[in-house]
């Protein structure tokens, strides 16, 4: 049976309903709260900015279709498809470089730089021309506005 909308409910329930809804909304404040001091610390320990050294050496870099599988990039006997570059520890592009610029448009890598969630390459003024966002480790991908991807795997040594 329906209580009639004038009816008000009983003093005990209702004071009950205040409460729980004075315990929601305080739990709400200080989880967000906590994350809010807490999410920053754990945010910044896990984007950690690699050390120019540790991304120094010879790296394989592979230009591909976006839907091409690695089993069909094997396949592919092109050498205007894959270059070995060397980053130099001045965080210069060695051996390699022109190979790989030929793949950007016009724009010819110099350097690179570390950056928290990849490596940065960059052009002759020293600005970022492309980036290549980490996969895991020593890997990387970018995607070119024509469609094709870079990757860049490091060699073994």
């Amino acid at each position: 049976m329906r209580r009639p909308l004038c009816q008000r409910p009983q003093a005990g329930v209702e004071q009950a309903m205040v409460q729980n809804a004075f315990t929601h909304r305080t739990t709400a404040w200080f989880l967000a709260t906590l994350m809010i001091f807490f999410g920053e610390t754990a945010m910044a320990s896990s984007l950690k900015l690699a050390d120019p050294s540790e991304l120094a050496g010879k790296w394989q870099a592979t230009l591909s279709a976006k839907d091409d599988s690695p089993e069909s990039q094997a396949l592919q006997d092109k050498p205007s498809n894959v270059c070995v570059i060397d980053f130099q520890q001045t965080q210069t592009l060695g051996e390699g470089a022109s190979c790989f610029s030929a793949w950007l448009n016009g724009e010819t890598a110099i350097g690179w730089f570390p950056e928290p969630d990849g490596i940065a390459i960059t052009g002759n003024e020293g600005s970022k021309i492309l980036f290549l966002s980490r996969q895991r480790d020593g890997s990387y991908k970018a995607a070119l506005k024509s469609t094709l991807v870079i990757t860049l795997v490091r060699q073994k040594q």
